[in-house]
């Protein structure tokens, strides 16, 4: 299991759009990913749980990988968000 923290930057929060290309990250990894956020656990894979978790611009998540690729899965997700999940 691997985890690390990082910090929304979309200036919108985590709405549709980002949520969608954040799901469509993770789901290429065959780890369990999920990540937190004030006390909650959201799955990562799942448009309808990242929407749910209400994450605003600044906020700060922890992503948490296990698995097979839980390495390359932490790297692809973190760089994802510092670049702004396509925004």
């Amino acid at each position: 299991m691997v985890s690390q923290k990082v910090t929304i930057k979309n200036p919108t929060g985590l709405h549709l759009r980002p949520a969608g290309i954040l799901c469509k990250e993770a789901m290429q990894f065959k780890s369990l990913i999920t990540f937190s956020f004030r006390e909650s656990t959201a799955n990562a894979k799942s448009v309808l749980s990242v929407l749910g978790a209400c994450v605003k611009c600044g906020d700060e998540v922890e992503f948490v990988c296990e698995g097979e690729d839980e390495e390359e899965a932490l790297k692809a997700l973190v760089t994802a968000v510092e670049n702004g999940l396509g925004e």
